[in-house]
């Protein structure tokens, strides 16, 4: 993502619930004055997933999630859902949620999320790196009875 790239709802609401919650933390420290709508709530979703991501859906089991709703003082208004039950980090990304709609979303892209997309990255090309190391080619030499 570039300065001139607009960021969608989306991507920063998954960029936010993805990350790692003492990292966002240390990046956006202190809150701004909120109003809390839904407190941190811990419950459990069921995970969908497809056989080689084209089959029939199936569910895969459950996960724990920590969902939590804010609202600013000048009116907007912030969902989180992270994985997990740490009720701070919901909270903390779904405050960046909300501000993310107002007019300090262009710093706070910058400041926040482009840091974390770009670690995210960095992470998920080293975890590749590593499992392209483990890849074995198998071949089969013809043994002339074929003919």
């Amino acid at each position: 993502m570039t300065d001139a790239t607009p960021i969608h709802r989306k991507t920063w609401m998954a960029t936010l619930a993805k990350a790692d919650p003492v990292r966002l933390a240390a990046l956006f420290p202190d809150l701004p004055p909120h109003h809390v709508l839904r407190q941190p709530e811990i419950g459990a979703v069921m995970v969908r997933g497809r056989v080689g991501g084209t089959g029939a859906a199936f569910n895969l089991g459950e996960m724990t999630v920590t969902r939590a709703s804010v609202r600013l003082e000048s009116g907007e208004v912030g969902h989180a859902w992270v994985q997990g039950r740490d009720k701070l980090h919901a909270l903390r990304a779904a405050t960046l949620d909300a501000l993310m709609q107002s007019n300090r979303a262009a710093d706070l892209a910058a400041r926040v999320l482009q840091p974390l997309q770009a670690e995210t990255q960095v992470a998920r090309a080293t975890r590749a790196a590593k499992a392209a190391a483990t890849k074995v080619d198998f071949f089969t030499m013809v043994r002339g009875e074929d003919k």
